[in-house]
């Protein structure tokens, strides 16, 4: 039989509801009986204990709100009876003892990767256009049509020869009604003529001028983590010239990155070019000529902690800190297990788990630094009349995320139990091994654009409600909390852990099937959903407020 409800943490005095539950129905857990007062639909939760105005409600364990009003045993959750609220929390000599899950089952085993010079390894082979400045996005634009459709590379293709075939039915006379849309992927594939090359990507933006300088200074050093990053093999960037990013600070900062950048790298001014189509002509061309020659990079094993792995969640629903992103935490666990590094960010969502994060943290520089990012960007929030608890959206709280404490006490589950060797600002590289603590928005283009900066080669991306956010170098994988989700827009869902809620399958097998999906998508087995519909986005953080 299903179980009806579930208590996360023992010291809970919520239940979570696995399935729809009635007013008036008796619900029987752990020895105990509760009679609820309210309809609680999945997802959703009700009190297991009269409350006092203000009393204090658990859930993971830790504070995440105070009722606003008496309630009884068995009411709903909701926003009018909760507000939020989140332990306070400070640096203290912490000695953190972990144990690290049994990876035995993947000692020994490697993924196919790209080798790069400097020593790190690639799960793509990627070329990169970069433009310095907003003012070139239009040129970018050209580029990209004329170099993805010729090469094979414009998810676009098929979308097209739909449209070619409506168009000729209706001038014969044809009922479009029943036309079906050619979804194949893989024919474009197989008639690229560079094999070992994923992806041709282009990073618009709307940054590089205006603004202030110190958003150029971000952006600059943004850009030349891309073009360092394992995934890309050659860039090639347009300047218009006169803007306030230069691209004399674009090679500065590539070079305080990495002193020994070597990929091709070609530049282009349009200030400096005899015509507009002279210089699109010449990037196309010296593009061309690099692409012929990352093209004779090949994948060859790597042991698996030489992966990098981002974890995110977006479109989160009252099932991710139960399902997806406890799997992905056992994943991250796994990997830290092997010498692997992950990296978890979205401060703004680690707002009611910071105490249980510092202690973890094994310097004490790092812990403080996490202290005072997190505190520095709530503050910055409130002075904008904001706030972290104003960061649950209404499709979050309409699916049982009622407070920011409990969206971010189930969004820190993804980082998994393992100690944090290293707390990072946002464009900072990744150079220990283990956890690491990445400052980027909760935001999910924002966040997982700021974890590639960092390193990621590969981000595991867990939703309750569905999103289409990717990442022009970073493979996205899309991890499904539940089977409604992936029944729904299974087009872009790679891995469900639905079967966690159904009691199908436990977090620790769900974890290891994880693994083994980004071991098969680091080697190019599979491709990730959100890599074969050209989910490219990219969004540089200004430092404003952003949640």
């Amino acid at each position: 039989m299903k179980q009806l409800v579930l208590k996360v943490n023992p010291n809970d005095n919520v239940l979570v509801a696995l399935t729809n539950l009635k007013a008036g129905q008796k619900v029987d857990y752990q020895n105990h009986s509760y009679t609820l007062l309210n309809d609680v639909d999945a997802k959703h939760k009700f009190y297991t204990s009269d409350l006092p105005s203000g009393g204090e409600v658990y859930m993971y364990g830790t504070l995440v709100g105070k009722v606003q009003y008496a309630v009884k045993s068995g009411t709903l959750m909701t926003t009018d009876n909760l507000k939020h609220a989140a332990a306070p929390y400070t640096y203290k000599p912490y000695n953190y003892q972990w144990q690290a899950p049994d990876v035995s089952k993947f000692a020994g085993r490697t993924f196919n990767g790209y080798h790069r010079p400097d020593g790190k390894v690639g799960t793509a082979n990627y070329w990169l256009f970069v433009p310095t400045v907003f003012c070139e996005n239009r040129n970018l634009d050209v580029i990209r049509e004329a170099l993805h459709n010729e090469l094979g590379y414009a998810v676009t293709a098929k979308y097209k020869a739909y449209t070619h075939q409506l168009v000729e039915a209706y001038q014969n006379g044809v009922d479009i009604a029943s036309l079906s849309a050619p979804f194949s992927f893989e024919e474009a594939r197989k008639n690229r003529p560079f094999k070992n090359v994923d992806g041709i990507k282009f990073l618009n933006h709307q940054g590089g001028c205006g603004g202030i300088r110190q958003d150029a200074a971000v952006l600059s050093k943004l850009l030349a983590a891309y073009a360092d990053h394992p995934n890309v093999a050659g860039v090639t960037v347009l300047s218009l010239g006169c803007q306030n990013l230069q691209v004399h600070d674009f090679k500065k900062d590539l070079l305080e990155r990495n002193p020994n950048f070597n990929k091709p790298l070609y530049i282009f001014e349009q200030q400096e070019s005899q015509s507009e189509e002279n210089m699109i002509a010449e990037a196309i061309k010296k593009t061309f000529e690099g692409l012929i020659e990352i093209n004779q990079i090949e994948r060859k094993p790597a042991p698996l902690n030489k992966l990098n792995i981002g974890v995110k969640c977006g479109g989160s629903d009252g099932f991710s800190g139960i399902s997806a992103n406890p799997a992905v935490g056992y994943c991250s666990d796994l990997l830290v297990g092997l010498g692997a590094t992950v990296l978890l960010a979205e401060f703004p969502e680690l707002c009611g788990a910071e105490q249980d994060l510092i202690d973890r943290t094994v310097e004490e520089q790092a812990a403080k630094k996490f202290i005072n990012l997190m505190g520095a960007y709530n503050q910055a929030a409130e002075n904008a009349g904001s706030g972290f608890h104003m960061n649950p959206s209404p499709g979050n709280i309409k699916d049982g995320l009622i407070t920011d404490a409990i969206k971010s006490n189930g969004a820190a589950k993804k980082g998994g139990t393992s100690p944090v060797v290293d707390v990072l600002d946002y464009t900072e590289p990744s150079t220990k091994p283990g956890l690491n603590l990445v400052c980027t928005p909760g935001n999910d283009v924002e966040a997982t654009t700021g974890k590639a900066a960092s390193g990621a080669t590969l981000i595991l991306f867990t939703t309750g409600l569905g999103t289409p956010t990717g990442n022009p170098v970073c493979p996205v994988i899309k991890v499904a909390t539940n089977n409604a989700l992936t029944k729904r827009m299974g087009d872009i869902i790679d891995i469900n852990t639905g079967a966690i809620i159904e009691g199908e399958k436990s977090i620790e097998q769900m974890g290891e099937d994880i693994l083994d999906y980004c071991i098969k998508a680091a080697s190019g087995e599979v491709i990730p959903k959100s890599v074969l519909l050209n989910q490219d986005d990219f969004i540089p953080w200004k430092r404003g407020v952003s949640l």
